[in-house]
C-alpha cells in the first residue's frame, strides 16, 4: 500500500470514528464490542469484553441508552435482547453468525435432551436464543467449571454444545458429563504439532490456550482460560513472549495492556489460511457500525415468550457468576 492509500485510509477510518461518536450521542446508544472484532470497534466501543462481561454490562449498564449495538456475533445480540427487552438491540451486520452455534440445531438439541431423561441441561452461550430456551443454566469459559461445580457430584449433566469445553471441563472436574458433539471452525484449526514448534523456537514463551481447543493443544499449553483470563494472564506474568492459541482479535488488548511484550498467534492446521481469525467476528467494520447508527438496523428481534423462557437460564448463570 502506498502512501497515499494509508492517509486516505487513516482519514476515512478517523471520520468514521468521529460519525460514530456524534450518533451515538445522539441516539443515546451504548456500544458493546468483543475482544475478537477488530480493534478499531474496540477503541471505540464503551464496554469491550467476553461473552460472560458482555452479558453482566448489557444486565446492569445499559439503564439509560434508547440504543445498544452488539459488535461481535448473532447469539451476543440475542442475549442482549433478551436482557433488556426494553432496548432497540442493533447489530453491525446480520451475517455475523457463529460456527459454535450453528453446530447446535435447536431440533436436533431437543431431540439429544429427550434421550437424556433426568439428566440438567447446562449449555454454553455461544448458542442461539432456542438452544438457552431449553437449557436449564448457561455457562461461559469463564465461569463454567464454577456452575458445574455448583452442582452435586451424582448429578447427571448435559453440556452442549462444545465438545472440546465439555471434555476439558470433565477432565477439571471429575465428572462425566454428557457431551454434545460441537465446536468451533477458530479453536479446531490450531496444530498441536505447529504449537510444538513454535515452542521450540520460543521455549520461554507460555503457551495460553482456551477451552474450546482439542486436548492436544490444551496439554501443551501453560494457562487454559477464558479470552479474559487468557488477558489478564498475559499481561501480568513476568513471561515477555507468548504464544496465544485463540482467536486473533485478543492481541489488540494484549498489546496495548503489555506493549513491551511479544504476542505470537498460534497458528493453525490448514496452513494456507494463514491466520486465527473468526470470518464472522471480522464481518463487523468501522463502516458498518456507522451506517447500523445511521439507519437503527439490522435490529435483533427476539419473540417476547421465548425471551422468557431464554432469560431464565441467563439469570441463573449471572446469579451462579457472582
Amino acid at each position: 500500500m502506498d502512501c497515499t492509500s494509508s492517509c486516505s485510509n487513516a482519514t476515512l477510518s478517523e471520520k468514521l470514528k468521529a460519525d460514530i461518536l456524534r450518533l451515538k450521542e445522539e441516539k443515546k446508544a451504548v456500544i458493546l464490542a468483543h475482544y475478537y472484532v477488530d480493534g478499531a470497534i474496540q477503541d471505540i466501543a464503551d464496554y469491550v469484553g467476553d461473552s460472560l462481561a458482555l452479558a453482566q454490562k448489557a444486565a446492569s449498564s445499559c439503564g439509560d441508552a434508547a440504543i445498544v449495538v452488539m459488535c461481535g456475533v448473532n447469539f451476543m445480540g440475542e442475549t442482549v435482547k433478551v436482557l433488556c427487552p426494553d432496548k432497540k438491540v442493533l447489530v453491525p451486520d446480520s451475517q455475523a453468525g457463529c460456527s459454535l452455534a450453528d453446530s447446535c440445531p435447536a431440533d436436533e438439541f431437543a431431540t439429544f435432551i429427550a434421550a437424556h431423561p433426568g439428566h440438567t441441561v447446562i449449555s454454553y452461550v455461544n448458542t442461539s436464543v432456542e438452544v438457552k430456551a431449553l437449557s436449564d443454566v448457561l455457562v461461559t469459559s469463564s465461569n463454567a467449571r464454577k456452575i458445574v461445580d455448583s452442582f452435586p457430584a451424582d448429578a447427571k449433566l448435559i453440556f452442549g454444545p462444545d465438545r472440546n469445553l465439555g471434555a476439558y471441563i470433565n477432565s477439571v472436574t471429575g465428572r462425566d458429563m454428557v457431551l454434545w458433539d460441537g465446536a468451533c471452525h477458530v479453536h479446531e484449526r490450531f496444530s498441536a504439532e505447529s504449537i510444538a514448534k513454535l515452542k521450540k523456537e520460543h521455549p520461554e514463551a507460555p503457551v495460553l490456550a482456551h477451552p474450546e481447543c482439542k486436548r492436544p493443544v490444551i496439554l501443551l499449553a501453560d494457562k487454559v482460560g477464558s479470552t479474559a483470563a487468557l488477558l489478564e494472564y498475559a499481561i501480568s506474568s513476568d513471561a515477555t513472549e507468548f504464544i496465544v492459541a485463540t482467536e486473533s482479535g485478543i492481541l489488540h488488548q494484549m498489546r496495548k495492556g503489555a506493549p513491551h511484550k511479544i504476542f505470537i498467534p498460534a497458528p493453525p492446521i490448514d496452513s494456507t489460511c494463514g491466520c486465527n481469525d473468526c470470518a464472522y467476528m471480522k464481518l463487523n467494520s468501522l463502516e458498518k457500525l456507522r451506517d447500523c447508527l445511521v439507519n437503527e438496523e439490522p435490529e435483533i428481534v427476539v419473540d417476547s415468550e421465548l425471551a422468557k423462557r431464554a432469560l431464565k437460564p441467563i439469570n441463573r448463570m449471572l446469579e451462579l457468576s457472582k
